[in-house]
């Protein structure tokens, strides 16, 4: 691992260690066994290595999203998405906190806005099947500040919560998507897009296995249905 890397890795760390707090260069500096001198090198300032420190959070959070294989359904990658997001911040508190927590108004880098990109291509998907009952990139905001909001929340309190995540997720999906559970008065590719979101969401109901199979043929059902869904 180089230099670079293990100085924004140790102030990542200390971030998380001690979050709100001031972090000290030389405190960073002793972590990894190197003098002030070669942190101004690589860095330049104080600003300078906290903003590698966020865009090496970035780069770690689109890789990990980029080696995840699409489900097929957008409504499903949303959902998969979601938790992910959870799972990085929980796992990486000290890129997070300083990913989404420390903004500037007015300010959005390109590090900051390749999120999302890659989840209003996901909206545009589910805009194109008819599944949204509003503007993918208002979708797209709905669900980001709300995924960043329950994030932020299991950091601070040191302390996963998936029943909350779980909660705020189905909330916000039903929210974009404005699907009816009510069998008398959806369509049928809404009753199948229903169950396949309910499903999908309650694997431990049938199983894995069962659901990855009813969810197939649900898809197959929804296909061949040719009449459009409503908008509530």
């Amino acid at each position: 691992m180089s230099t670079r890397t293990r100085l924004i890795e140790a102030a990542a760390d200390l971030i998380a260690a001690s979050p709100g707090e001031d972090v000290a260069l030389r405190q960073i500096c002793e972590r990894v066994g190197v003098k002030m001198p070669t942190l101004y090198h690589f860095f330049g300032s104080k600003q300078g290595l906290l903003d590698a420190v966020v865009a090496h959070g970035f780069d770690l959070y689109i890789s990990q999203k980029e080696a995840h294989e699409s489900s097929g359904d957008p409504i499903q990658d949303i959902r998969e998405g979601w938790d992910a997001h959870v799972a990085f911040g929980l796992q990486n508190p000290g890129f997070y906190t300083l990913m989404y927590g420390s903004i500037h108004p007015g300010d959005t880098t390109a590090a900051e806005a390749r999120p999302s990109v890659i989840l209003f291509e996901i909206m545009r998907r589910a805009e194109a099947e008819e599944r949204l009952t509003v503007p993918a990139d208002q979708a797209a905001a709905h669900i980001l500040v709300t995924n960043i909001g329950v994030t932020l929340r299991q950091i601070i309190y040191a302390r996963p919560d998936p029943v909350l995540s779980a909660a705020v997720r189905e909330g916000a999906i039903a929210a974009i998507t404005g699907v009816s559970m009510q069998p008398e008065t959806a369509t049928c590719r809404q009753s199948a897009h229903s169950l396949m979101e309910y499903s999908a969401a309650h694997p431990d109901v049938l199983g894995h296995a069962e659901t990855a199979l009813l969810n197939s043929w649900l898809q197959r059902l929804a296909e061949s249905g040719h009449d459009r869904p409503s908008r509530r």
